[in-house]
């Protein structure tokens, strides 16, 4: 059957797709939207493709190239087996193989499978777990295993709709430059599927095993060794503390519950709505539990009815944490990420002087993305050890960190805002997994040895090293051009015409005044003596930083994985500074300045977060 479309290039995307694609539902789906003429919805599908960005892929389900589906997966698996066939030619590397996750998605295990047999295709062996797992499963396979790659099936905290393809490289981080663009190349070079890749017989083959009783146990022995011994036998197995847990309908149940048994934790409480893997997410609007409250109703009336007082919920693929406390007065709060990162960085530090009391921390290290909070540098400045600031994302975070350790650095903790945290490169990645397992302790030791609450801590944290006031939000923006137009309109509010004069000289009418721009899109630096930003930059996504001469920060930018445009402020006091509501309410004032007077919400059509 012939389509015209009046298009060639679409004509001939039509029938590509038609003579590759073997799921006879999408193709279905492509023949229908063809026959009545939605050739604007087929160019949308068929014009544009999916490209490794911040997380590997991740798009909707259904057919078409801009999008995830059997065809697609099979053509990203067929790029990235050459690309590594390139890199590693020989039989002993080739060898080493690949290992292969997934969640409780639609789709998930069926594109890992068909993932799975492109490598066998070429002879490249197959670590295939067996059932879902944690998505920080696969970065410790690939390290403890020296995998050459790994992939784990998994959209994280998506709509259900959606799912993703996230790629590990050999040192077992998120793939970054030159690796993407190259697997990228090596994708559109490897289009046409082979007959092959759709025989799912392979999986029958002696080069395809699963991992998972000896990474389970491996995890959960090395996660067991990070805390250390006196705070499992003196604290956490006497707690009269207990915890909620929301798996958010995710995977991750079944391994925090190992992980409280092997650190003598109480067991948690799991929400049975949203215990179990379901892929229709049916209790929450968005299964994201850096949602705040929205997202965490039920764990509070789970915890309210059960007499508990902290809640932990990871998102559905279980590398990322949320936490919230009841406070004195009944009250539930939310931590935000950058609060527990405080936490938990100096968690990472009295863990480590408990299991080595005799060494210095002069070679320690604390990590953080750059829109993260601050006050592990803070506690860096302080403690004696040191403080790397990175791009936005784990990538970068996890990479960090394998050039620290190749140089013999002792790495105890990495964050961002967004509730990811690694504690111990054990996973080079956020692991929500073993920071459930970290903080429940550090709950039992704080309230056995002080009878403090997380609150208390952070407070007294805030106390020694400065008071850091974060505030971190959201547009969602579903139009690229506008986007585009809203980030052109801000490098060329002024006209002076040079161009460290063309950005936004202060907000609020002149009240507050901008001291410095970083703008890692153009490569531009005022800060820098030649004008020239530290870190990396890429022209594909959004993100200026202000600093202002009050002591405030504020950076703006896209989501690498989601339609938002994304806001980041922070102020940070000095130590015994006290007037923590005033710094609040000043940067609060400034965050709605810079929202209304920067990303125009409602000139733009933007909506703003809900909770």
């Amino acid at each position: 059957m012939e389509f015209d479309s009046g298009s060639a290039e679409l004509n001939q995307r039509i029938d590509e797709w038609l003579r590759w694609d073997k799921n006879e539902k999408n193709s279905q789906e492509i023949r229908d939207l063809a026959g009545r003429g939605d050739w604007k919805v087929l160019g949308d599908r068929l014009l544009q493709r999916l490209t490794f960005g911040t997380a590997g892929l991740r798009g909707v389900m259904q057919a078409g190239f801009n999008a995830m589906n059997d065809l697609v997966v099979i053509q990203s698996a067929q790029g990235l087996a050459k690309y590594l066939l390139q890199c590693y030619p020989t039989v002993e590397e080739r060898s080493r193989g690949v290992v292969l996750g997934y969640d409780g998605r639609y789709n998930s295990k069926r594109f890992a499978e068909l993932s799975a047999c492109v490598f066998l295709n070429e002879n490249i062996p197959v670590w295939l777990y067996s059932r879902t797992v944690a998505t920080p499963f696969v970065p410790f396979a690939v390290l403890e295993l020296k995998c050459l790659a790994g992939i784990m099936v998994t959209a994280s905290h998506n709509p259900k709709e959606d799912n993703g393809y996230k790629v590990y490289w050999t040192n077992s981080a998120q793939i970054i430059p030159p690796h993407d663009k190259n697997i990228q190349t090596s994708i559109m070079e490897n289009l046409e599927p082979l007959e092959t890749s759709w025989n799912l017989e392979l999986l029958l083959s002696d080069k395809l095993n699963d991992p998972y009783d000896q990474m389970v146990e491996l995890y959960f022995r090395k996660l067991q060794a990070n805390v250390p011994r006196p705070f499992i036998a003196d604290y956490n197995a006497a707690s009269p503390l207990r915890f909620v847990y929301s798996a958010m309908h995710g995977v991750g149940y079944p391994f925090v519950v190992k992980a409280f048994e092997c650190a003598r934790l109480p067991a948690v409480i799991a929400v049975p709505e949203q215990r179990d893997p379901d892929p229709e997410f049916r209790t929450v609007k968005f299964p994201n539990p850096e949602e705040g409250k929205s997202s965490l109703v039920l764990s509070m009336q789970l915890a309210n009815e059960t007499g508990c007082d902290v809640i932990l919920a990871n998102d559905p693929d279980a590398d990322r944490l949320a936490c919230a406390e009841k406070d004195a007065n009944g009250e539930w709060r939310v931590f935000s990420g950058n609060e527990l990162g405080a936490l938990l960085g100096w968690w990472a530090i009295r863990c480590y002087r408990e299991q080595y009391p005799d060494r210095s921390l002069s070679d320690c290290y604390l990590i953080a993305s750059t829109v993260s909070s601050k006050m592990c540098r803070s506690i860096a400045n302080v403690d004696g050890l040191h403080f790397i600031e990175t791009l936005t994302g784990f990538k970068w975070m996890g990479n960090k960190s394998v050039e620290l350790l190749a140089q013999g650095k002792t790495v105890l903790f990495a964050f961002e805002e967004a509730i990811g945290f690694m504690f111990s490169p054990t996973v080079l990645d956020k692991d929500g997994v073993s920071a459930a397992c970290h903080l429940a302790t550090m709950a039992c030791y704080l309230r056995a040895t002080s009878n403090q609450s997380l609150a208390d801590k952070l407070n007294e944290l805030y106390d020694i090293y400065g008071f850091h006031c974060t505030f971190a939000s959201y547009h969602f923006c579903y139009e690229p051009p506008v986007i585009e137009r809203i980030f052109k309109r801000i490098r060329n509010m002024e006209k002076d015409g040079q161009e460290d004069q063309r950005y936004p000289r202060s907000i609020a009418g002149g009240r507050f005044k901008i001291a410095d721009v970083r703008d890692l899109t153009t490569g531009y630096d005022s800060s820098q003596p030649d004008g020239r930003a530290v870190l990396p930059t890429s022209k594909s996504s959004q993100m200026i930083t202000f600093s202002f001469e009050n002591g405030a920060v504020v950076t703006l930018r896209t989501s690498g994985t989601e339609p938002k445009v994304k806001y980041y402020a922070e102020m940070c006091a000095q130590p015994g500074q006290r007037d923590w509501n005033g710094s609040k309410a000043t940067l609060r004032e400034m965050v709605d300045c810079i929202v209304e007077e920067l990303l125009q919400p409602k000139e733009n059509n933007l909506t703003p977060r809900s909770d």
